[in-house]
């Protein structure tokens, strides 16, 4: 052996071994023991975050090890949004936008931006020794993928579970497109609070409403107080006058006012107000729109028609200060504000009709299941986090208002004669349009041109609407149809996952699968959804339990921020201390749910370990094979107890997913009771020790394996040169 332990020079060959000799596929006569891989997004690169992805390698190695057929599926994801996200700054840069283009060209160039910048991560993936099936790898926007989409999608149609309704969303008007509530970031903000005089209809007075927002005042029609309120109940019923418009304007009762909020009294603006859409439903109140998907003032604005947001508030505060109708202004309101996770403007609440999955008798399943333990949750505290949110679980949006992605399987029947459907398209002159479609269709511009440029469609909800075909592909049934153009959520598709990478012939032996791993924050997004998916389309949850890995960490216990500037690169890491070092540091010393404090010390300090380990292996090289002894000395028997108590421990809490413990276990047992002990008592009786060097040396190596497969794999094959790969061979007592 080397004197030296050199990673880099290790590294790849020893990668080379395990893919050339078939380990990573499953055999198939052996009892199955299977992961599914969380998939990154398919342009994505390697960071802190996904270096847990180390948890499953772990596993995968150790239940390989002890003779399971050990499969691990990967696959990439196609990640709607953000990916649309990362291309439309790449076209800002080109002086270009999304509207540049129809939709299909978009989508096509979108595809070929992630195919050439795709792969990285699976290749940083193989720097960090993850022994997952690639060749079993699956992308979101596969055929086979797509079809199980739209096979879910219509059952569920079919069933009852999805709804289409105009209703009130997260909307991001940079973005253009919906956001989940899960996927809003509330920030504290201070913004002014303004006052605003209604006049009380024949009678000089005013009754005051404070609002942040009073741009959209002109379409308002009613106030609202809490019945309850004993100060202000009297209130209702009266009528006053709109200060935009001199609309008369009813007082209403209902319990959501907040007595305590302004002056107790609010205005309703129930399409941009998810509280006043909701008092609106319950009242049967008209909901009338006053901004736009752009983020811009209505037509029906009259003189601010067109005026963005802030412009459009600036304009009116300053008409009601004219009119003597702005009483005061409380320039220090600190209030929440829902803000785009992705780009981080604020985001406008607006009503647009939206696909949606009606969710609560669904999750009724995921509770029981949640609740009687068919899904064990690690650590456990997240068990009633699942049930916490079940519990405030509602109606899911599944559409997204963007190119990239699995299209609603929808097609509207056109209509010449009635005006119920909107259309953006380029013509074939390269121009953009936007209007309803009749008009287009009667200025004698063909369907097929518009189709052939379409960007977005908008047809009405309800009885007034288009009626519509779910098929995947266009009818041909003679009649005129435009496709829907929005996309499923992301997460409608990646929470099909484990139906979707597990073939037909496996769902009776691999299904549910073994464990789940994956980061806390995405409990609710994904890991509630999979099971509720699974529950729905197979009666049986979609794996057994579910590991939450802990946060990466800077070495102060920051979570890691590109903004904070305190982000590690993994690949980096590896290039200086070697895989092994790295891996190592993610679970030595982190109680499950812990903070995995990720520092140049710490890997440095696992480096260091790795080399020990080496040079253990050199000393008991020096005289491998040389003098075999029947004979035990004490010390013989007490490092063999000392490892069989090791192996017991190892193994048993790597079974109940304590990492911490099995890593601390085998470091302590390897540097201090082999190495600085029992190597030390030998050395005065050497020749005679050799046999049991050897052995606890070998089964170290198989213990550490599933943590450090490099250097465990390169000592190894030094010292056992006639035997099979350490990869297969777990220790016993």
């Amino acid at each position: 052996m080397d004197k030296h332990y050199k990673p880099a020079e290790v590294e790849g060959k020893i990668y080379s071994l395990w893919e050339k000799g078939g380990y990573f596929s499953a055999p198939n006569a052996k009892k199955p023991y299977t992961i599914i891989m969380p998939p990154p997004n398919a342009n994505a690169s390697l960071h802190a975050g996904h270096a847990m992805y180390t948890i499953d390698d772990i596993l995968i190695r150790f239940k390989r090890m002890q003779g399971f057929s050990a499969l691990w599926i990967p696959g990439t994801d196609h990640a709607g949004f953000e990916t649309q996200f990362v291309y439309e700054k790449y076209l800002k840069k080109q002086g270009k936008s999304r509207m540049d283009f129809d939709r299909k060209t978009l989508y096509q160039d979108i595809y070929d931006f992630v195919k050439e910048n795709s792969g990285l991560i699976f290749k940083q993936f193989t720097r960090l020794g993850f022994s997952a099936d690639w060749k079993r790898s699956v992308f979101t926007l596969e055929d086979k993928v797509i079809q199980q989409v739209f096979k879910t999608f219509k059952k569920m149609y079919d069933e009852g579970y999805i709804k289409r309704d105009e209703y009130i969303v997260n909307y991001c008007t940079y973005c253009g497109t919906s956001l989940a509530d899960l996927e809003v970031v509330h920030i504290e903000r201070t913004d002014p609070l303004f006052y605003v005089r209604y006049p009380v209809k024949g009678k000089k007075d005013f009754i005051t409403v404070a609002t942040v927002r009073p741009e959209p005042i002109f379409v308002d029609t009613h106030l609202a107080v809490n019945p309850k309120d004993k100060k202000r109940n009297h209130l209702i019923g009266q009528t006053v006058l709109n200060p935009l418009t001199d609309a008369e304007m009813q007082i209403i009762g209902d319990e959501y006012v907040d007595p305590e909020f302004g002056t107790g009294i609010v205005k309703l603006t129930p399409a941009h107000d998810p509280n006043d859409f909701k008092v609106a439903k319950k009242h049967n109140l008209p909901i009338t729109t006053a901004i736009d998907w752009n983020g811009r003032i209505v037509k029906e604005g009259g003189k601010y028609a067109g005026l963005k947001v802030k412009q459009a508030r600036e304009a009116v505060v300053l008409d009601l200060k004219e009119k003597g109708l702005i009483e005061k202004i409380d320039e220090n309101y600190l209030h929440s504000l829902a803000t785009c996770y992705k780009c981080g403007r604020d985001l406008e609440p607006l009503t647009i009709p939206n696909w949606f999955i009606k969710v609560e008798k669904l999750k009724e399943k995921v509770k029981k299941a949640t609740t009687d333990n068919k899904v064990k949750f690690i650590p456990h505290k997240f068990k009633s986090h699942m049930l916490s949110w079940l519990e405030i679980m509602h109606d899911w949006p599944i559409s997204r208002q963007i190119v990239w992605g699995i299209r609603i399987p929808i097609w509207y029947e056109v209509d010449p004669k009635a005006s119920n459907i909107w259309v953006w398209f380029i013509d074939k002159d390269k121009k953009p349009h936007q209007d309803n479609l009749r008009k287009f269709l009667d200025q004698g511009i063909k369907i097929e041109e518009i189709e052939q440029g379409l960007q977005k469609v908008h047809a009405l909800t309800g009885p007034s609407g288009p009626k519509y075909v779910i098929s995947d592909k266009k009818p041909t049934d003679g009649k005129m149809y435009l496709p829907e153009t929005d996309t499923f959520d992301t997460w409608f598709s990646s929470g099909q996952w484990p139906l979707i990478v597990l073939n037909k012939d496996e769902m009776k032996s691999r299904y549910p699968t073994d464990v789940m791993g994956t980061l806390s924050d995405i409990l609710k997004l994904w890991v509630s959804r999979m099971i509720m998916f699974g529950l729905y389309l197979e009666s049986e949850v979609p794996f057994k339990e579910v590991f939450l890995w802990s946060m990466v960490a800077d070495k102060f216990g920051k979570k890691m921020s590109k903004s904070k500037g305190n982000v590690v690169n993994p690949i980096e890491m590896i290039d200086k201390y070697g895989a092994d070092a790295l891996r190592m540091s993610l679970v030595y010393g982190i109680p499950a749910g812990g903070k995995v404090i990720l520092s140049d010390d710490k890997v440095r300090g696992m480096r260091n370990f790795a080399n020990k380990l080496w040079n253990v292996a050199r000393f008991v090289e020096m005289e491998k094979e040389k003098v075999k002894t029947e004979s035990l000395h004490k010390d013989d028997k007490w490092i063999l107890a000392e490892l069989n108590t090791t192996i017991k421990t190892v193994t048993d809490s790597l079974e109940k997913y304590k990492f911490n413990e099995a890593s601390e276990t085998i470091y302590e047992f390897i540097w201090h009771k082999f190495a600085d002990i029992y190597i030390e008592k030998t050395k005065s009786r050497r020749k005679e020790a050799q046999q049991t060097l050897e052995h606890v040396l070998d089964e170290s190596l198989k213990l550490l394996h599933p943590f450090m497969p490099f250097v465990t794999e390169e000592i190894w094959g030094k010292l056992n040169k006639d035997k099979p790969l350490i990869i297969t061979s777990w220790p016993t007592i």
